[in-house]
């Protein structure tokens, strides 16, 4: 049996659990690996089996939290104990699918104990540089979801770095929902305009200043950054915000109403860049010689990121090797099926290496 404890039960770590049970029979069978989850935890508390909790425990445990309960209102929840005590013997896989910023030295304490770690919470990675040593050393954690979701981003940057070619540059656009937006102000619509429609339609976070920040993108840019071995402190990574800072405060609501003001310096970036024909997208470039850069830039029609559209990602490596022609990878960089599926295939990976 390969022990899994499951650190997040919101949308990503319920769709997780639930592709997990589907595929787990199939795995056995083709590679001869028994996945079983000894544990579900969420921020209070946790479920465990004895040794492993059965199909139908997970079954319930999932459909309490789609009805909005904590596991700590379950019978025999633990509430008195860290996660980490409940580690077996044997070696497990932990995988943390929540947001909390607080699981970095917990997870590299359990890679210490000889543990295997999966992520699709980006934040432990972007703490110090020591932890992200700790964490992804020797191959000890998978991180695949935390820049693409389900794209092979990760693991087609590593290859090239163990392959022995040499990153020169990095470009790519990380959000899938301000390259909706663009693509909205590309067809004429207006800034605030584009906005409240992905807000209406379900596209940007409840606060949609989390998207228009670019924080997030921020974190991924620092994951890629350090995968390539560039020791780069995250507080020196910043980004531009698609707002003034006078927004920074008030309600949602009082947001989305005055997004007239953000209107005019956005609106000017495109009608300049159009001018000169160009594009602008929002994007990241990653280099030895710059460090990390994350904004609204020009681009010209024939970059890679010229021709994205929509909410799909794009990450274009300019590597020694691909020089000329950059090696990218496309395909929808957010969902909570996707990010499940790529949180899955790091652990199926990781359970056939052990």
């Amino acid at each position: 049996m390969t022990p899994i404890i499951q650190l997040g039960l919101g949308g990503v770590g319920r769709a997780l659990a639930r592709q997990m049970l589907n595929v787990a029979p199939k795995i056995r069978r083709r590679y001869g690996i028994d996945l079983r989850y000894v544990a579900l935890v969420d921020s209070h508390g946790a479920l465990a089996g004895d040794p492993a909790l059965t199909d139908t425990q997970i079954h319930n445990i999932l459909a309490a939290k789609e009805a909005g309960q904590h596991l700590d209102s379950l019978s025999g929840a633990i509430t008195d104990r860290h996660w980490l005590e409940l580690l077996p013997a044997t070696i497990a896989i932990v995988v943390d699918v929540t947001a909390a910023s607080n699981h970095a030295a917990p997870l590299a304490a359990a890679i210490s104990a000889g543990h295997r770690v999966v992520l699709a919470n980006k934040r432990p990675l972007c703490e110090g540089f020591d932890l992200f040593a700790a964490l992804t050393e020797r191959g000890a954690t998978r991180y695949e979801a935390t820049v693409g979701a389900g794209l092979p981003v990760i693991s087609v940057l590593q290859s090239l770095i163990d392959s022995g070619d040499e990153i020169i540059s990095i470009e790519a656009a990380l959000s899938g929902t301000l390259g909706f937006l663009i693509s909205e102000l590309e067809q004429g619509a207006s800034f605030a305009e584009a906005v409240r429609t992905a807000y209406r339609l379900g596209y940007t976070e409840p606060d949609p200043r989390d998207d228009l920040s670019g924080a997030d993108i921020a974190r991924k840019a620092l994951i890629l950054a350090r995968t390539c071995g560039m020791n780069i402190p995250a507080y020196t990574v910043s980004a531009e915000a698609l707002f003034p800072p006078a927004l920074s405060e008030i309600s949602i609501t009082e947001f989305l109403q005055r997004l007239d003001e953000a209107e005019s310096e956005i609106m000017s970036r495109f009608q300049a860049a159009r001018a000169n024909g160009k594009v602008v997208r929002y994007m990241t470039r990653i280099s030895r010689d710059n460090g990390i850069e994350v904004g609204l830039r020009e681009l010209s029609l024939d970059h890679p990121l010229a021709s994205l559209r929509g909410p799909d990602n794009m990450i274009s490596f300019t590597t020694r090797r691909y020089h000329d022609r950059p090696l990218v990878v496309r395909g929808p960089g957010a969902g909570v099926e996707v990010t499940a599926a790529g949180v899955l295939g790091d652990i199926i990976a990781t359970a056939r290496e052990l």
